[in-house]
């Protein structure tokens, strides 16, 4: 196990990775956060429309959910702070597991409820890979790692940036291609 362990760490690209990850993720929760901050009356029938809760939990969850983004959004932000990461990757699989019980269910018309609420986006299978994705982009930050370099460092936070960025793209992409807009055009 200790030289397993001490092979994964000696692999210095990893660090970069999950510090990337960590900051990434941690700029996707401070957006999600603030825009459910924004949107809050709407956020408490989209936690509703999973299903999942009892109906008296669903109101303080959804008054939660935004300060938990935001607070380990910003942790994750503070470096990369390692004792975000594994409770920003449980979020992370709780979304991914909500998401695919509904699928499941046969509910893919729902509002996942990522992101901004103007790009209304229906829960699907990529979602829910790309909260996997998400979690082992993060979990690497856990790993024990050497010195970040000044060069690692500036990599990590334009690999977090592209990160961030990427997730955005790909949310409004797949927000636009299920607009009624878009099937009137085919």
């Amino acid at each position: 196990m200790n030289a397993a362990l001490a092979t994964v760490t000696a692999m210095p690209g990893l660090g970069v990775i999950g510090l990337a990850g960590a900051l990434g993720v941690g700029m996707i929760f401070t957006h999600a956060g603030i825009s459910k901050l924004q949107h809050k009356e709407l956020l408490a029938g989209i936690v509703a429309n999973y299903r999942l809760l009892p109906e008296p939990l669903v109101a303080p969850v959804a008054r939660v959910l935004p300060l938990v983004e935001l607070a380990l959004g910003l942790a994750l932000l503070a470096d990369g702070q390692r004792a975000a990461v594994l409770p920003a990757a449980l979020l992370l699989l709780a979304f991914a597991g909500a998401m695919a019980i509904n699928i499941r269910r046969g509910r893919t018309h729902i509002d996942c409820g990522c992101g901004r609420s103007q790009l209304r986006q229906t829960v699907s299978w990529p979602l829910v890979w790309r909260n996997l994705a998400l979690v082992a982009l993060v979990l690497p930050r856990l790993l024990p790692a050497p010195g970040t370099s000044g060069l690692d460092l500036a990599t990590a936070i334009a690999g977090g940036a592209g990160l961030f960025l990427t997730t955005l793209l790909f949310n409004a992409i797949g927000s636009l291609s299920a607009s009624p807009l878009t099937a009137k055009r085919s």
